[in-house]
């Protein structure tokens, strides 16, 4: 849905930084300082190697070079730097560049400041001499150093030595020359080498290409070899003459050198060309080692995926396509190759013409041809030499030539869409300028293209001020301009009808049925009676109507379209208008003929036609030719098969029978479903569409009919008002006031049906997918024996799956001993994967030390123990509960055995604690003699055991002593001290004792008897052999201290948990969080997904995160500033997550906050600790890099020999050094995994020292393989020698330089490309440009876009090999998918109760709202975020967003419509889920439900969904409209029925006749308003949201859960916020399809725990709440006032009551859900703050928020762009403020005898009187209040004493009252208000007039009333203190029940920060 990160100016978080962290003292004395120094910037920020003026971007090199060698030589250091200072004079003499001068200056301040200091320490007499000395030495210690251990040689040490020694010899050539001394030769040659290979040793992205990196691991898979190898194939291809071919050239470098491509983009294309063709190259084949050369169905399969659009498109065209093969066949693969490498090479540099994929086609056809001619050896006539590429091969000839003329057309385009901000139609768009090549026509362009080509003519006054555009002064020469292709946007709600016509028609033509039929008795069996099936049949007229209607409109919207069109359809619409106009004629003829007795209209059309007989068959034969052309479409409805067919072929037979039904395009053709997906959704919407026409027919209509009939039959003649029309028949006005909301709500409640039916189907289908059959922890204990297995069956790629069998973990033994062999395996695979969870848990801080020993897994089965070890908290705590039993057993075993019976896990622990113990003794016991006795003992017990006589045999209550001991011995082995041994000892002596003496006394008599052997013989006195007897028991026979290993460890401190933890580890993990993700992981294992492949043979895929200026890392600094309440971040984190707090300072290993701040590690520490609680970027990231983490361990497990994982080594340990097998392992992840983020300024950020840019290096650096690509604007002297400086933009890909921990220097960055950009690359909306910009450095086959406000979970991206094999399969049986949906979990929902309304309601769009629409609906489109994209499908059909400025404001869903239009298929799956942030205030949510507002107004006016409405069949056309802005229109209707409602009533009753029609008959006619009103309400409170929320908890978390979260929320309003939302959404959709003005708002993604003043809340609210609110109050007054004469009060409140509570809701809400809204000295900080801004003046560069005259004047701003149609409806709709004083007016007491118009018009004469004196009071004011200061006093007070005798005389005489008063003020305000509205529409007019000064102060003093009218209830609540409480218990109720004191938080914290800063 909502996209993170574009073009949006948010408030830039993460400031402070290491630049600005000095100049705030902060506690604790100078330990800030020190941190600037080490920012790698030494002090001198502005030196910082980065921050250099683009212009001088050249010496950004040498001053690395300067900083790295600082440290070994400052000299050098220096000379380094003044070269750089002379290079940067040399490259911008006159400082022309920005920021050169200031950089020059300060540079020689340095330099001047340093020379002295650094030549003391110089140690060779001449500089010369020291730097020549110094090259020699570098050279020697890095550059010889790494070549001679070139084998392991880290190759980024390699390059960067290269490049460096390469600037210390530019340096040290400049110094020679300078004193004139010659160079060495020996260092000569030494440069030419380091020349040579730093050509070489460029930096790589994923493979380095160059000849001495064969012997890297990436290089080493024949994969890669065997592409490599293909390309490198050159044999037989014509160089160009001129040429000098490299020694290792391939055919890329060919295509270079013929058609001019760019150096980068040609390395670029290749690593992608070579790493596309590898990963489909082993899918192909079983064994790769054995075939030696490129297989050629991957090559076919690449092939056919990049070139399917393309020969559609030439098919389309009938041209033939340009890819001829060679009938030699070993030059095929060559030639392919070729084919390939040049579409990739045209679409790497096409810049934003990417999102034109036909124009690419179409460069393309020719560029292919030209190839094919070179090789044809084709012959030019004119010049008689073979041909050549028509652009030559010249440098970036290609860019230059091809690229920057179309380039040009859309960046003017671009620029008039800024001057003519709402109008679509004044300029071409991207999809207007791709359209143009879906036609012949474009062939007319001609290659080489023709620059005086229509499609280069853009009108002339495409950048003439706005006001010369009104259409007398356009230029000549416009007319040449091509105008908009095959559509055009206009602003209109005809949109809605136009592109779902049929839909509307089908609820027209049923409306009117029903209501022919409840007329005429009422029941619909009424059909069969003859004369009302005639009567029905009357639709079919309506019908032509409506056809006919379509017709104008079509002709109508499309003029501006009109000079592109083809004649063909040009000739459809105007056929298409004359058939409606015939059929118009015809069927309403007919069925007058048809008729016995006609009415009026049929007898007048007969008198027409002439009085012919009766001819009723006549009518009948002409509906069946009216419908002819719907049975066709019927038909073919029911046989997708053959419809897809029709639709997809080029055939002109066909074309021309398609032509009628709609016109040819080249998308929307083929997109039907298979049978089954049809049958599927056609039931839904059948039975849907039934459910509500019973429903509409028995509860609206039929009960409406007989008070109608009642109405119609009394004419009612005298009114309260002066009547126009008291002529009028029927009553007509009385029943338009009746029918009017019923049939609003006709047309609404479909969407309600909607709601229910989904949620219905959603639950089944979620529970058929096996949603929620593990949601709480007992529930994932109860199935955790069965984990394994199904973890086995999705996640380890298994040969020997296909026989199933039981797993280790299931309860019944084995019996084949390969069987126990293979469970083993599956075993230690899955303890590698658990525990690599749990460790995750641990490092996110979700768990503590404790929770993450209990559930961890020993990672291999003990061989000495055959026991099945499960992890510790499934057993805690049972082996004190069965020793405990055992003890008080007294000899019976029944409890026991029931117990152990009952709970398997009883068993386990008992068995697992023996074996263990056993084990133990064993291990320590080394004596013979007491191995003996051991092995005796055991065996006994063994014995018991098999004879299942233990407790009865043996005397169990003493087993605890035996316990107790034992534990204290695994203290001391725990810590293994030397010093313990003679304790040790006496252990086992106590243990012997306990075991012989009391528990088995009687059976081991005999043992006995040798155990304590002397015992008779001690009295009879102490010998020395006696002595040598007892120190035989254990004195010698024990090994203590133990020689330690991993396992032992691990097998003591486990048996030390069973044994010690006593209460039950039921509720590990605590954290509610990781309680989530756990069971959700085990839950997935169950769900069906496709079977894993190894990791070699998965589809490879990248991540693309669009990153504009959001937070990266918190600063300290923002971590610590405290809000206005003196709450910092931090403070609040810690509140929020107190459990996650204390883990990480149990994992850092620090007391408190304090300690955190001693090291800077332990700061880094903290700052990563509250970023990751953020929304920021390097949450994301690390989320996204847990792939690479995955994939890592799961190629292991791949590769791992058997008995390295059943030897139980731990993946890492094994991985940890840097062994072949990890490099193996990084490089397949490298080969399927790259992270690009597409950080659009950090370029910029980096140059200016922006604090972001060093935390995005820092990701870098912490992350080796995330790449950021970013698009950085260089300033350059131009090339035509004019001196100027030109700005050029390039796009470049970057990584972090790989640095050894003991190099010096900063750790930087280095590019690894950087392609040269025609001109700007943010043309039209941010963030798909961003995201396109960056899209040509992503690599394999699927790309998952992830927004900036995501995370990822490291056990979820265990299952992503699962999920990209669904590309592999056809989901529908008719097509692959083209996109992968995803589920999210919002995470943001804990810190308010609004962020969990908020969350809720995206959980549940998200999980059941797309579940539903991907099946069965087929409609799910691209909502953003996580969804995976079919990337070879994506990059040859205009990438994964559109672009086109404000019309793809919400550009995420055009990738959907766009995908879904080219037969693509979008599916949606459960078991893998991503993190997702929403926004948490209610103004960050406004501002984001305002912008998905905007977007789907946009989204109505556009060609996708018009060509989706027409192109869908009649049932998904219904889902694609009640999901998409469907959804948006009828909230709007729900609002537009309480207008109508209330307006009804209020014509009712001001003009008298609801009084007249009560007194006259009892007619009841409130049922059927009351069922409209209450579905209205349905909507209003948001029951819609809360349906399908309620089914998903229940699903997920069980239904008592969701029952008790509903009431919750209720409790805690979130009615009043559904109802405010309502609100929000209605106003921006209606106001874009108006006057547009949508525009990317920033919603901001912090913490909100900050008040928003009242003045911020007005500015927000004042127009789409306030105002509305206001005036729908007023009209309920009214209503109240003069309705109550005549009828009950609950009847009112029974109608009214959903009124009011909207009322209230818009008013108040946003006050209610303010922090500290209700507090008394906030209140009155707000009312200053109003005032001020209230007052201010406005003007030229003053702020909105600052000034209200700034505000009100932009609020308008779009009425100036709407054209006449808007401006003449906004009048329109303004004059309903008339309609009150119209009314209002009547009923005065002064007049109540008077009925004439007059009164109408002396209340307009009152109105302008009071006008005028404030007028002239004004001017007064300005006049004469300085001079005539007295005699404007006085004339102020005549005017004052004058108005009050007006009243005193009106009511003394003409007996005024005080509710005349009021009534007055009711009729009067509105109207000023209305005429407000009216002057702002028609702001030019009043301009001329002069009176715009006028219109602004009335303005002013409405707002000022507002104000006064929302402020008053606020400060009187706000007197009592309980309501501050009761509003922050409310608001912030999630977040205390997670024990959030927020009354400390909001209240007393300043006390303790105060008290910390004086100590």
């Amino acid at each position: 849905m909502a996209s993170s990160s574009g073009r949006r100016t948010g408030p830039g978080g993460g400031g402070g930084g290491s630049g600005d962290a000095s100049a705030s003292p902060a506690p604790g004395g100078g330990r800030r300082i020190l941190r600037t120094q080490t920012a790698g910037n030494l002090g001198e920020s502005i030196f910082d190697s980065e921050v250099v003026p683009s212009s001088l971007v050249e010496i950004a090199p040498i001053l690395r070079v300067a900083n790295e060698v600082e440290a070994s030589n400052p000299r050098v250091a220096y000379l380094c730097r003044f070269y750089a200072f002379e290079k940067a004079h040399r490259l911008d003499p006159t400082s022309s560049g920005r920021g050169v001068r200031q950089f020059k200056t300060a540079l020689l301040q340095r330099l001047e400041r340093e020379n002295d200091p650094t030549l003391k320490g110089r140690v060779k007499q001449s500089d010369a001499r020291e730097m020549q000395s110094f090259y020699q030495h570098y050279y020697k210690k890095y550059i010889q150093a790494l070549q001679n251990a070139a084998d392991k040689a880290d190759r980024a040490q390699l390059t960067k030595a290269y490049q460096t020694a390469a600037v210390l010899f530019e340096v040290l050539k400049a110094v020679n020359v300078s004193q004139k001394i010659e160079l060495d030769q020996s260092i000569e040659e030494t440069n030419k080498l380091v020349e040579e290979k730093k050509k070489l040793y460029l930096p790589f992205n994923i493979l380095p290409l160059d000849p001495d990196s064969a012997h890297q691991a990436v290089m080493q898979y024949p994969e890669i070899q065997v592409a490599f190898h293909a390309l490198r194939n050159t044999r037989g291809l014509p160089w160009p003459k001129d040429h000098e071919k490299k020694a290792n050239a391939d055919l890329l470098d060919w295509l270079q050198a013929m058609f001019g491509f760019q150096k980068d983009n040609v390395s670029n294309q290749r690593e992608h060309l070579i790493l596309l063709l590898a990963n489909v190259h082993i899918r192909q084949l079983s064994k790769p080692e054995q075939q030696p050369k490129l297989d050629d169905h991957a090559m076919d399969i690449v092939m056919k995926k990049l070139f399917k659009n393309y020969k559609r498109w030439c098919k389309y065209l009938g041209r033939k396509s340009s890819l001829w093969l060679p009938t030699i066949q070993q030059e095929v693969q060559q030639r392919k190759l070729l084919y390939m490498g040049l579409y990739l090479l045209i679409w790497g540099e096409a810049a934003n013409l990417r999102f034109m994929p036909e124009c690419l086609c179409y460069i393309y056809h020719h560029m292919a041809f030209e190839l094919y001619g070179m090789f044809a050896g084709n012959v030019s006539p004119t010049t008689g030499e073979n041909v050549k590429p028509a652009y030559g091969g010249a440098e970036e000839a290609f860019l230059k030539l091809v690229v920057t003329p179309i380039y040009k057309i859309i960046e003017m385009e671009a620029e008039r869409s800024k001057t003519i901000k709402s109008k679509h139609s004044h300029w071409r768009n991207y999809d207007d300028l791709n359209e143009y090549f879906w036609s012949r026509d474009c062939f007319r362009l001609g290659w080489p293209m023709r620059a005086d080509a229509d499609f280069f003519k853009t009108p002339n006054f495409a950048l003439a001020p706005r006001d010369q555009m009104s259409g007398e002064n356009i230029p000549a020469g416009s007319d040449q301009w091509m105008g908009k292709v095959n559509f055009v946007e206009i602003r209109s709600f005809w949109h809605i009808f136009r592109s779902f016509d049929r839909m509307w028609s089908f609820l027209i033509l049923s409306l009117q049925a029903m209501v022919i039929i409840a007329w005429n008795g009422g029941t619909p069996s009424d059909v069969f009676d003859a004369g009302v099936f005639k009567q029905v049949l009357s639709i079919f007229i309506t019908a032509a109507v409506m056809k006919f209607g379509q017709a104008i409109l079509d002709i109508v919207l499309s003029w501006k379209a009109r000079k592109s069109m083809s004649f063909a359809v040009k000739l459809r619409y105007i056929l298409k208008l004359l058939s409606g106009a015939a059929w118009v004629v015809v069927l309403p003829v007919t069925y007058a003929y048809a008729l016995e007795n006609p009415g009026g209209v049929a007898r007048t059309i007969k008198s027409w036609f002439g009085d012919g007989q009766k001819q009723s068959s006549l009518f009948g034969l002409a509906v069946v030719i009216y419908l002819a052309p719907n049975m066709l479409a019927a038909t073919l409805f029911l046989f997708p098969v053959l419809r897809r067919a029709l639709e997809r072929s080029n055939l002109k037979v066909i074309t021309f029978i398609m032509w009628w039904s709609q016109p040819r395009l080249f998308v929307g053709r083929g997109m039907h479903e298979g049978a089954f997906s049809l049958f599927k959704y056609s039931m839904f919407w059948v039975l849907l569409l039934a459910t509500k026409l019973v429903v509409s027919f028995y509860v609206e209509i039929k009960p409406l009919v007989q008070p109608t009939k009642d109405i119609m039959k009394t004419p009612i003649t005298t009114f309260q008002w002066h009547e126009f029309f008291p002529h009028a028949k029927n009553n007509i006005g009385v029943v338009i006031a009746l029918w009017a909301p019923i049939i609003l709500v006709y047309f609404m409640d479909t969407q309600i049906w909607y709601a229910i039916f989904s949620t219905l189907v959603g639950g089944i289908y979620g529970a058929c997918r096996r949603l929620g059959e593990i949601r709480t922890l007992g529930m994932l204990r109860s199935r955790f024996e069965s984990l394994p297995e199904a973890f086995n069956n999705h996640l380890i790629p298994n040969e020997s799956k296909r026989r199933g069998f039981r797993s280790t973990f299931s309860s019944k033994p084995s019996q084949k001993p390969e069987d126990g062999k293979k469970e083993e395996k599956i075993a230690a695979r899955f303890a590698q994967i658990w525990n690599l969870i749990i460790t995750s848990f641990r490092e996110e801080d979700l768990i503590d030390n404790r929770e993450k020993d209990l559930l961890l897994v020993p990672y291999c089965k003990d061989r000495e123990m055959d026991i099945i070890q499960w992890p510790p908290f499934l057993l805690a705590s049972k082996i004190p509960i069965a020793l405990d039993m055992a003890a008080d057993s007294g000899g019976k075993d029944r409890d026991l055995m029931k117990r152990m019976k009952s709970d398997p896990y009883f068993t386990y622990a008992i068995k697992e604690c023996y074996a263990s113990f056993k084990n133990i003794i064993y291990a320590l016991v080394v004596g013979l003699r007491e191995r003996d006795f051991i092995e005796k003992i055991f065996k006994a017990v063994d014995d018991h055991i098999a004879e299942e006589t233990l407790i009865k045999e043996l005397n169990m209550s003493n087993l605890p002593t035996l316990s107790k001991k034992f534990i204290e011995l695994l203290d001391i082995l725990q810590k293994n001290n030397k010093e313990d041994r003679g304790q040790v000892i006496i252990l086992f002596q106590d243990m012997l004792e306990v075991v012989t003496r009391d528990i088995m006394d009687e059976q081991l008599s005999g043992l006995l008897e040798t155990v304590h052997g002397g015992s008779n013989r001690k009295h009879e006195g102490i010998t020395p052999l006696d002595q040598q007897e007892q120190e035989q028991l254990f004195t010698k026979a024990i090994e203590f201290p133990v020689k330690e290993s991993h396992s032992w460890h691990e097998k003591i401190k486990r048996l030390h948990l069973l044994l010690t933890v006593k209460e039950s580890a039921m509720d590990v993990p605590t954290n509610l969080d990781a309680r989530r993700r756990i069971s959700f992981f085990a839950n997935s294992l169950f769900m069906e997904m496709p079977p894993a492949p190894k990791v070699r043979h998965m589809l490879p895929f990248s991540v693309l995160t669009p990153y504009y200026k959001e937070d990266v890392l918190f600063s300290s600094q923002a971590l610590e500033d405290q809000n206005e309440d003196g709450v910092s971040i931090l403070f609040y984190l810690q509140k929020i997550y107190p459990d996650e707090w204390k883990n990480f300072l149990e994992r850092v290993q620090c007391k408190g906050e304090e300690e955190l701040r001693e090291t800077e590690q332990l700061e880094d520490e903290l700052r990563l600790w509250a970023s990751y609680r953020g929304q920021t970027l390097t949450r994301t990231v690390r989320g996204m890099m847990y792939y690479r983490q995955a994939l890592v361990l799961q190629s292991f497990l791949d590769m791992a020999r058997e008995d390295d994982l059943m030897e139980g080594f731990r993946a890492a340990d094994i991985l940890s050094d840097e062994s072949p097998l990890l490099t193996q392992c990084k490089a397949i992840a490298d080969m399927k995994f790259t992270y690009v983020v597409s950080c659009q300024q950090y370029g910029i950020q980096k140059r200016s020292g922006d604090p972001r840019a060093q935390d995005i290096l820092r990701l870098m650096t912490t992350y080796p393989s995330l790449r950021v690509a970013y698009i950085d604007e260089v300033e350059e002297p131009s090339k035509d020698r004019s001196k100027k400086i030109e700005k050029v933009y390039y796009s470049a890909l970057v990584k972090a330089a790989v640095t050894k921990p003991d190099d010096p220097g900063q750790k930087l960055d280095q590019d690894i490309y950087r392609i040269k950009l025609p001109g700007n690359a943010i043309l039209g909306e941010g963030k798909p440009e961003n995201q396109n910009h960056a899209i040509i450095f992503t690599r394999g086959e699927g790309l998952q876009t992830i927004d900036m406000n995501q995370e990822h979970y490291m056990e979820e991206t265990l299952k992503m090999r699962n999920l990209l094999q669904e590309f592999t399969k056809k989901h529908d049986g008719v097509r692959y998918p083209s996109i992968l949906g995803v589920r999210e979990h919002i995470f943001t929902g804990s810190v308010s109760s609004l962020a969990w309304f908020m969350s809720n309601q995206e959980t549940s769009f998200v999980t059941i709202g797309q579940r539903v629409l991907a099946n069965p609906l087929r409609v799910r489109f691209h909502y953003g975020h996580p969804d995976i994209f079919d990337r070879l499908f994506h990059l040859t059909r205009g990438g994964v967003s559109k672009a086109s400025k404000i019309i793809n404001l919400s550009e995420d869903i055009f990738a959907g419509f766009n995908s879904t239009l080219r037969e693509g298929n979008v599916t949606h799956h459960e078991y893998m889920q991503v993190g997702k942030g929403r926004d948490v205030g209610l103004n960050q949510i406004s501002l984001f439900e305002a912008k998905i507002a905007y977007g789907n107004g946009e989204q109505t006016v556009s060609r996708d969904i018009y060509r989706l409405g027409h192109r869908f069949d009649f049932f998904r056309m219904l889902s694609c409209y009640y999901t998409t802005i469907g959804f948006y229109f009828s909230t709007m209707i729900t609002v537009w029925t309480v207008y109508v409602f209330l307006y009804g009533r209020l014509y009712l009753v001001l003009s008298g006749l609801d009084e007249a029609l009560s007194t006259g008959r009892k007619f009841k006619h409130n049922d059927p308003l009351q069922v409209a009103l209450a579905s209205q309400s349905f909507v209003q409170l948001g029951f819609l949201m809360a349906l399908p929320m309620m089914m998903e908890i229940g699903l997920e978390r069980g239904f008592r859960t969701a029952l008790s979260d509903f009431v919750l929320m209720q409790l805690q309003l979130a009615s009043v916020f559904f109802t405010f939302s309502l609100g929000t959404k209605t106003h921006y959709y209606g106001k874009t399809l108006l006057h547009g003005g949508a525009e990317y708002r920033a919603t901001g993604r912090g913490f909100v725990v900050f008040h928003a003043k009242f003045a911020e809340n007005y500015r927000l609210y004042s127009r789409s709440h306030f105002v509305k609110g206001i005036e729908l109050m007023i009209l309920l007054i009214v209503f109240e006032i003069f309705g109550q004469l005549y009828r009950g009060a609950i009847a009112y409140i029974f109608i009214t009551f959903s009124m009011w509570f909207m009322v209230v809701t818009w008013l108040f809400a946003p006050f209610l859900f303010n922090p500290s809204g209700f507090e008394w000295q906030k209140i009155v900080d707000d009312w200053t703050d109003w005032n001020k801004w209230i007052s201010n003046r406005g003007g030229i560069g003053v702020s909105p928020d600052k000034s209200w005259e700034s505000w009100w004047e932009k609020e308008h701003e779009p009425l100036k762009y709407s054209g006449k149609r808007g401006t003449i409806l906004e009048i329109v709709l303004a004059s309903r403020f008339f309609i009150y004083q119209y009314g209002l007016v009547y009923h005065l007491n002064i007049i109540t005898h008077t009925k004439s118009v007059l009164v109408y018009c002396l209340s307009w004469v009152v109105i302008f009187v009071i006008l005028l004196v404030m007028k002239g009071v004004s001017v007064g004011r300005r006049k004469f209040s300085a001079e005539f200061q007295l005699v404007f006093r006085l004339i102020k007070g005549l005017i004052f004493i004058a108005f009050i005798s007006i009243v005193i005389i009106l009511i003394a005489i003409a007996h005024m009252t005080v509710q005349d008063i009021f009534v007055c003020i009711l009729a009067f305000m509105p109207t000023g208000w209305g005429l407000l509205l009216v002057a702002q529409a028609s702001k030019s007019v009043i301009l001329k007039v002069g009176l715009w000064g006028s219109i602004r102060a009335l303005a002013r003093g409405y707002e000022i009333i507002m104000g006064l009218l929302l402020f008053t209830p606020i400060a009187f609540l706000a007197w009592f203190p309980f309501v501050s409480e009761f509003q922050t218990r409310m608001l912030f109720n999630q977040a205390f029940s997670r024990g959030l004191q927020i009354s400390r938080i909001l209240g007393g914290h300043k006390k303790d920060r105060a008290a910390r800063n004086k100590e």
